[in-house]
């Protein structure tokens, strides 16, 4: 490194710490740390709840539709079997 620039750079240092200018700080308080994590505890179980309430109702919707599809296959082999035992008792 050029010992011009070391120089430079270190005299920039300087000026920019002593002129003034103030850099962000979290300077935030313990209360409004816990007033913060409450919000987000709450917002995240609303999330949850949401997210349960949305599954269910997709298990729900699954099973109905399930239940239905095996209650119209068991009527048709129903009727299958009551044409086959009809026409096995029919004379011709």
């Amino acid at each position: 490194m050029n010992p011009r620039n070391g120089i430079l750079a270190a005299s920039l240092l300087l000026a920019l710490m002593s002129s003034g200018i103030a850099l962000p700080q979290d300077t935030q308080s313990p209360k409004q740390d816990m007033k913060d994590a409450g919000q987000s505890i709450k917002d995240a179980a609303k999330d949850i709840g949401r997210a349960t309430k949305k599954t269910a109702k997709k298990t729900e919707h699954k099973v109905q539709h399930g239940t239905k599809k095996a209650v119209n296959r068991s009527a048709e082999k129903t009727r299958q079997t009551a044409k086959k035992v009809e026409d096995k008792t029919n004379p011709h």
